[in-house]
């Protein structure tokens, strides 16, 4: 057999990725219980603790916009991937999407543009309300830079999710999910500034990654956090490794 014939042409594998991505984000707009909660949240605690309790401090109005940047983008990574990958599991798809002539990264590459333009739709929504509502006083720049960080800090916990929906049944995922979501958010000062919490719980949020994103977060909006490359390699390394960790998984496993 001649091995030309089954390679695929560079149009066709690029309409593929396109396709797939194009009918990922379609599916989730189809989807407003999933959709919805994931925008809101965030821009209605901003609304009640950075607007309505903020008595029109500026500084306080920055800070809880990073937190609340930072919390909001989670969510698209961890239950757009974690969720959707074990119900895909369960229900047989991903193993038929295997099976389909599109190129293997096809279906992550989908998820993960899903999860950036969720990310970056709760990031603008967010600085439409800091902007117009708290009159936060923030520069051109500083926007921009932030909605990168939104953009681009939803990948660690894509890469997250995409482990953790390698793990666990469909109907297990939600759970499992929201134990490490919520949790996560708190104990990284993403709720409260860390320097109201326990000594010891002080020390230990650098071991999630929620709070690197933060540090990132709090430097866009304007604060001197200091040297901010530290934080963006631990980020590389925990979605490097957790990417690593599930495709171990999905080659034993499927």
């Amino acid at each position: 057999m001649n091995t030309d014939t089954l390679v695929m042409p560079r149009g066709r594998v690029f309409g593929a990725y396109v396709e797939e991505a194009r009918s990922e984000i379609l599916r989730y707009l189809r989807n407003p219980g999933f959709l919805l909660p994931i925008i809101l949240f965030p821009n209605v605690f901003y609304v009640m603790f950075g607007v309505l309790l903020n008595h029109s401090n500026d500084e306080a109005a920055r800070y809880m916009l990073a937190s609340y940047s930072s919390f909001g983008v989670m969510a698209p990574g961890l239950f757009g991937f974690g969720v959707s990958l074990a119900l895909e599991r369960d229900s047989g798809l991903l193993t038929l999407k295997r099976a389909l002539p599109m190129p293997p990264g096809a279906y992550l590459l989908g998820k993960m543009l899903m999860a950036v333009c969720v990310a970056t739709v709760v990031g603008a929504l967010l600085l439409v309300l800091a902007l117009g509502v708290a009159h936060a006083p923030l520069g051109a720049a500083q926007v921009l830079q932030l909605l990168c960080v939104d953009a681009l800090g939803v990948l660690p916990f894509c890469a997250l999710g995409l482990l953790v929906g390698t793990l666990l049944k469909g109907q297990g995922a939600p759970g499992l999910l929201n134990m490490i979501y919520l949790p996560m958010a708190f104990l990284s000062g993403l709720w409260f500034p860390l320097q109201m919490m326990p000594k010891l719980l002080q020390q230990l949020a650098p071991i999630w990654p929620s709070y690197h994103l933060n540090v990132l977060a709090q430097h866009a909006v304007g604060f001197n956090v200091g040297a901010i490359w530290p934080h963006v390699l631990v980020l590389l390394g925990f979605t490097i490794g957790f990417l690593l960790l599930a495709a171990r998984r999905l080659r034993r496993y499927g």
